[in-house]
């Protein structure tokens, strides 16, 4: 008779057999019973597991004392101090730091570096109470309002002399600041700023404070900023280098690539002030001023001017990431990126990334020359800069945000793994298996999560580590984003290995919900023939190397998503939207809808969109077309968009659009048009399935 063991490691069983013991397969464990004391009986062998112990809580509280130990008698009052203490602890044991409810103002960004994490296997918890969200703040109170203007409905207060937001929160929402629209035939655009045409205009030249009104162009999928010099005459001069370089690439201020629906506008003046709920801050007299809609007493209201730039800075080294922190129940608010407030101003080229610093072999014409790209553009496009977010999170390993709220803050709220010089570290990219889940991100000047970088290193990284892999963003309601740089997706991932974006809610953007990829086929093997010499010059860079190797942009999954009410403003873009090489990535099971205007794409891929499957997706209410392949026919017979399937999706308007053929190998079939709301039961399902789930039913 063959006689065996079942070795017991907490849950899993392990038989052993004598055949495994005599191969010397089994290690040395103690044994409490043998075959010879009862021949008759399996051998039971059951390891003794060391309870873990349990973590040590520290408590935060707004009336705490940074004298105290951090227990529950004697809680300290800031984050900086229960940081010590955790560094005496993560050692050796689990620390959990709980936070009571209450408001937390930080004189200076928060830094988490890696002895602020989990060591030695243990994990950190950063948790508010139950339910209560405590505030960490980067902004202060507003208060003392006067009224200078009961006409106007204009009131006044004191804020520090200095002091120069670019945002501001009236009872929890973001404010606007004070702004005009000018009609793009009032004035014309040249190297040197603008050239007033309608005379109506010169009555600009009578402003004060003239260098700090700012300029704003929006048109197909940027939104752009330059700051004025001066203003003298008929010319508005502009402060450079910001405003040449938004002057070249693609959909640039003068030559956007629809005059239809480009707008312009003048903002940051208190002549500006027309409109109830806009504001404009004074720095050299230190006054702020509020346009108040009719009756409304802004001594009630609840003004928050925010003073850091960013919250929360993450990041260890690529050799020793943060490893093992976890943060829940937390309410980040209150930040304000001045970088467009320079002579820099914002040169956006797309969803957070811009152009900075002299372009070398800037074209004696740029308006001419350079509006549909040109070399000195195509040279730059790996050295584009990213919007540092409010909260920046790189060099690290297994960080959770869950349950968190992020709200009025002045740029993309999570920024995981971006460029180095979007995290206040230096040291960018580099971040493996992230989760984003079940929190909430509403009211933002920008996006809500930016994952991964577009330098070099961020799609064909020179250490293994720079990588960034894993990053699950799951169960996230997003809403009212992206007011000050519309051109950023709620959702954004350029380049990673194995992002998972699923079941979340992403409505009112105006730009679009979801966006995966980057590079427009320019990085993926063998390059793209729309950017060789006879097109587009990029190749003519020594520098911009033709890759026989893919990216790191692979495995990518889109699924039970909710977007809708998205795109408000630019026609470019998609609901769900897709670029370059991608293999094994699949957008399935999202319901996409109310995506209006003749040019509403609901699922777009982009150039060099390549294995990508669409399946079981549901289109309700599109008004241009349900599914976009850039298959960029002009270049044809070269093929760019290559090996993608849709396949038993379901649409009840918008058309089908691209290059669906066996040439490119890329199939549309079995694809369901449905009459108004008759939705099949499987097409309900997915829209009954699709966004943020119930916790019971997300497994938590």
């Amino acid at each position: 008779m063959r006689k065996s063991a079942m070795v017991l490691f907490g849950s899993a069983c392990l038989w052993v057999t004598p055949s495994m013991a005599q191969a010397g397969d089994v290690p040395d464990l103690p044994v409490f019973a043998s075959p010879e004391r009862d021949p008759s009986a399996h051998l039971s062998i059951v390891i003794p597991i060391r309870p873990e112990a349990e973590p040590v809580v520290l408590h935060v509280t707004p009336d705490g004392s940074d004298a105290g130990d951090g227990t529950a008698q004697s809680p300290v009052a800031t984050f900086e101090r229960a940081q010590e203490l955790v560094r005496t602890l993560n050692g050796t044991r689990d620390v959990t730091v709980r936070v009571a409810a209450g408001a937390y103002r930080l004189d200076r960004p928060l830094r988490f570096a890696a002895v602020d994490g989990g060591r030695n296997g243990h994990v950190v918890r950063w948790e508010g109470e139950e339910g209560a969200y405590p505030v960490i703040s980067g902004g202060v109170p507003v208060t003392g309002w006067t009224a200078v203007d009961a006409a106007e409905h204009i009131w006044r207060a004191d804020i520090p002399k200095g002091a120069d937001p670019r945002q501001l929160s009236v009872d929890g929402q973001l404010a606007p600041r004070a702004r005009i629209e000018i009609p793009r035939s009032a004035v014309r655009f040249e190297t040197w700023g603008l050239q007033i045409l309608d005379p109506e205009w010169r009555a600009l030249a009578q402003l004060a404070d003239q260098d700090r009104i700012e300029v704003e162009g929006m048109s197909w999928f940027t939104h752009r900023h330059a700051m004025v010099d001066r203003i003298e005459g008929d010319r508005i001069v502009m402060q450079q280098p910001g405003w040449r370089n938004n002057l070249v690439g693609y959909d640039t201020l003068a030559r956007p690539i629809s005059k239809e629906v480009a707008r312009l506008f003048l903002v940051n003046s208190r002549a500006f002030l027309r409109e109830a709920g806009q504001w404009h801050a004074d720095p050299a007299q230190g006054h702020l001023y509020y346009r108040a809609a009719e009756g409304q007493d802004v001594n009630r209201s609840l003004v928050e001017m925010p003073v850091l730039e960013h919250l929360v800075s993450i990041g260890g080294t690529i050799d020793d990431p943060v490893r093992d922190l976890q943060f829940r129940g937390l309410d980040f608010r209150h930040t304000s990126w001045l970088q467009p407030s320079g002579n820099e101003g914002y040169a956006s080229q797309q969803s957070g990334s811009y152009i900075s610093g002299e372009l070398a072999g800037y074209p004696a014409d740029p308006i001419r020359d350079c509006s549909w790209g040109c070399p000195a553009f195509e040279k730059r496009r790996n050295h584009w800069q990213q919007q540092p977010a409010a909260i920046q999170l790189s060099a690290a390993t297994r960080v959770v945000f869950d349950d968190n709220r992020f709200s009025q803050l002045g740029q993309i709220a999570l920024g995981i793994g971006n460029n180095p010089e979007a995290h206040e570290t230096g040291v960018g990219l580099g971040t493996t298996a992230i989760e984003v889940t079940r929190n909430r991100f509403t009211d933002l000047a920008g996006g809500a999560i930016m994952v991964g970088g577009i330098v070099r290193d961020a799609h064909h990284p020179s250490r293994p580590e720079l990588g960034v892999r894993d990053i699950l963003i799951r169960d996230n309601l997003v809403s009212n984003i992206s007011h000050d740089y519309k051109e950023q997706a709620a959702i954004l991932v350029t380049y990673a290995t194995g992002a998972i974006i699923m079941n979340n809610d992403i409505s009112d953007a105006p730009y679009d919900g979801i966006d995966v990829g980057w590079g427009w086929g320019i990085n993926d093997p063998g390059g793209s023939p729309e950017y060789y010499r006879w097109h587009r010059s990029y190749y003519d860079d020594p520098e911009n190397l033709i890759y026989d190797t893919p990216t790191i942009l692979r495995d990518t999954v889109i699924v039970g998503n909710r977007v809708g009410r998205v795109k408000q403003w630019f026609p470019d873009g998609g609901a769900i939207y897709h670029l370059s090489a991608d293999p094994g990535a699949l957008i399935a099971r999202n319901y996409v809808y109310d995506v209006r205007g003749t040019g509403g794409i609901a699922i777009y891929l982009d150039e060099g969109s390549r294995h990508v499957t669409v399946r079981e997706n549901v289109i309700d209410r599109v008004g241009g077309v349900w599914l976009n392949l850039n298959s960029q026919d002009a270049i044809a017979p070269r093929r760019t968009a290559l090996d993608n399937t849709a396949t038993g999706n379901w649409y009840n308007s918008g058309r089908l659009q691209g290059n669906w053929t066996p040439f490119l190998n890329n199939r549309a079939e079995g694809n369901i048009e449905v009459e108004g709301q008759e939705w099949p039961a499987e097409a309900q399902a997915v829209i009954d399935d699709s966004g943020v789930r119930p916790v019971e039913d997300a497994g938590e």
